[in-house]
């Protein structure tokens, strides 16, 4: 296993482990811009996909609209590759769209696989001519049999976009020899299953010296949050690593009021000061490490499928220790003056950014429900509130009376797309019942999954 930093080391690298592709490759992003990144790696495929290799391709729908599709694809296609979208919208599901695909995952021969934040974009590069830095991310390239878990990951998605990959196209474990000596597990969450959001809690609760966590959109819900204080009040160092300028403002505003009760329970919160943080990492008591896909919000726990890996190392989990101290050194820590207010040890200037066109749905659904819980507990007082959630309040309650003013003066303006929206739902709902009704006995109305993979998958060595 190796540890890699940014766009700088994982593009090279994913680049190079493509170029030398005999077999197979996997390539499943979120996103991938139809830009000079984007083209570069469609041009790298293409060129395999030329020479006989099986190329295998997923990127999400909503992740890559607008700003990349079929386009960018046509020259692979041509040269024999295959190309699915995860999940466009359909009218007989209504809302099935606001589950993504978020997972970062390259797979080459069953020989070396990469797992990652990052998405394919210049975003990812930056702009050096323009001053413009990269987007700070992590990721790490594995080899040896655990590469055959990601394999079987990406063969979930692609039964979930059509017909299941071939088992002739699996790398069979038996096949690839042990390399190195570090302990790791592939996490592949589907949604709805929370398997990530359990273990996350796991490790608040079991951490005894330090839990140390880097994440790109922050909304943690009560259960996290309480978990994340008890360790702290048990002495546990618990900082979290957050942007300081993300392409999604909301969602920092949403995160920014969660800070009071973090650091009134000794949690130490750090702001990132450069473009945008966009790696997800823990690292726990100097020995576990997590990376990955996912964010610490609902979406990624139940909404989405997500990729990550759970290491149980010394070297590596120091590894990740001194490049999240490395981080905390371009960062503003954020802490409560005498008057409990919230403020940054230091003064930063921050340019705004535009939220991104390929914003997840996900990420925005993560930031209402954390705006639910803040109204739920004004309503119910269920819990304390902070000052920090005032204007959570202050907004909600003046968006609520503006539409109720709209329905007593306008009401057609709120009922037309009630109407609309009540159809489409129904009509759905009738289209499915003849769909499951029509199907013979027995036949299942989902897609093939993949077949099970062996049992001693779970732990590689």
């Amino acid at each position: 296993m190796r540890v890699l930093k940014d766009a700088g080391e994982n593009f090279p690298a994913w680049l190079d482990a493509i170029s030398r592709a005999r077999r197979t490759v996997f390539f499943e992003h979120y996103i991938v811009q139809d830009d000079a990144v984007g083209r570069e790696f469609a041009a790298a495929l293409t060129e395999r996909a030329r020479a006989g290799v099986k190329v295998r391709v997923i990127y999400d729908w909503f992740g890559s609209f607008w700003i990349g599709g079929p386009r960018l694809w046509r020259p692979l296609i041509g040269a024999g590759g295959l190309v699915r979208r995860f999940n466009p919208p359909r009218l007989d599901i209504p809302f099935g769209w606001l589950t993504r695909d978020h997972r970062k995952l390259v797979c080459v021969d069953g020989e070396v696989g990469f797992v990652s934040g990052l998405c394919v974009s210049h975003k990812w590069v930056g702009d050096p001519a323009r001053g413009i830095d990269p987007w700070r991310d992590t990721g790490i390239e594995l080899r040896g049999p655990a590469v055959a878990d990601l394999e079987d990951a990406f063969a979930q998605v692609w039964a979930a976009t059509g017909p299941a990959l071939p088992r002739e196209d699996h790398t069979p474990v038996s096949e690839i020899a042990p390399a190195g000596d570090v302990s790791l597990r592939v996490l592949a969450t589907a949604p709805s299953i929370a398997g990530l959001y359990r273990l996350d809690q796991l490790i608040a609760a079991m951490a005894t010296r330090t839990l140390w966590l880097t994440d790109a959109y922050f909304v943690g819900v009560a259960p996290y949050v309480q978990a994340l204080r008890a360790a702290a009040l048990d002495g546990v160092d618990v900082r979290l690593l957050v942007p300081g300028a993300s392409d999604v403002p909301s969602v920092s505003r949403v995160s920014r009021a969660g800070y009071r009760s973090l650091l009134e329970a000794g949690i130490r919160v750090f702001e990132w000061n450069g473009p945008m943080l966009h790696a997800k990492t823990a690292v726990a008591d100097g020995r576990w490490a997590r990376v990955g896909s996912s964010n610490l919000n609902l979406a990624s726990w139940i909404g989405n499928y997500e990729l990550d890996v759970a290491i149980e190392d010394e070297g590596i989990a120091d590894q990740m220790e001194s490049m999240y101290e490395e981080d905390l050194s371009r960062s503003t820590e954020i802490v409560l003056d005498i008057r409990s207010r919230l403020r940054p040890t230091r003064t930063v200037r921050r340019r705004r950014r535009r939220p991104s066109v390929g914003a997840s749905a996900a990420r925005a659904a993560a930031g209402a429900l954390r705006l639910s819980h803040s109204v739920g507990a004004a309503i119910t007082n269920r819990r304390v509130l902070g000052r920090a959630e005032a204007g959570i309040m202050a907004g909600v309650g003046t968006a609520l009376i503006a539409i109720t003013a709209i329905g007593i003066l306008w009401p057609m303006v709120l009922a037309a797309p009630i109407v609309l929206l009540g159809g489409w739902i129904g009509i759905a709902l009738i289209v499915r019942a003849i769909d499951l009704y029509t199907k013979r006995p027995g036949e299942d109305a989902r897609p093939p999954e993949p077949a099970d993979p062996p049992d001693d998958c779970d732990a590689r060595r």
